[in-house]
């Protein structure tokens, strides 16, 4: 068993945050970015991440000022294909990648079809009272994020031998409007 912690100023803390008060703040969701945006490839490697940021609340209890902080501490994935897991970062913007490269982030969806990526992000506080010392709120607010739609379609290789000036009926070569 852990001993008490002792927290100087606590005793004159007549304003607590409780879990219920600090659910009940506009915690922002994270916001679920992919790329390349909203698609991917069959069994290719589709790299999401969540844009989350520390968020800062000023509120006053009993005429007493409170500061309050939400901190993104885990991302709960939904991918939309049966499938989830949860991460404690978000990952980042990816430069120049592709399909077959993996990132902290990716998910491989091995069907073809649009699929509906959720997320929660699991938010700790902590909250200061009269410019005192930062004491943890006990317990997360999960927020949801707005869900984003994956589209994941297949490809077909085609190995040709003829340039689309040589033989405009090759494979390729037509424009899509035409048919």
């Amino acid at each position: 068993m852990e001993p008490p912690t002792e927290i100087p100023g606590a005793e004159d803390d007549i304003a607590k945050v409780t879990l219920t008060d600090f659910r009940k703040l506009s915690i922002l969701a994270s916001i679920i970015v992919s790329q390349p945006e909203s698609f991917s490839l069959r069994n290719g490697h589709a790299h999401m991440y969540a844009k989350a940021e520390t968020q800062n609340f000023a509120v006053t209890i009993f005429d007493q000022n409170v500061r309050i902080r939400a901190i993104p501490v885990s991302y709960i994935w939904s991918y939309g294909d049966g499938t989830s897991r949860t991460l404690n970062f978000p990952g980042g913007a990816m430069v120049q990648r592709s399909f077959d490269e993996p990132t902290s982030t990716s998910h491989v969806y091995s069907e073809t079809g649009d699929f509906r990526v959720g997320l929660t992000t699991r938010f700790r506080g902590e909250y200061s009272t009269e410019g005192g010392p930062w004491t943890p709120v006990p317990g997360v607010a999960n927020v949801l994020s707005e869900q984003v739609m994956m589209s994941v379609w297949r490809t077909k290789k085609i190995l040709v031998a003829e340039n689309c000036s040589q033989a405009s009926d090759a494979p390729g070569c037509a424009s899509l409007f035409d048919r």
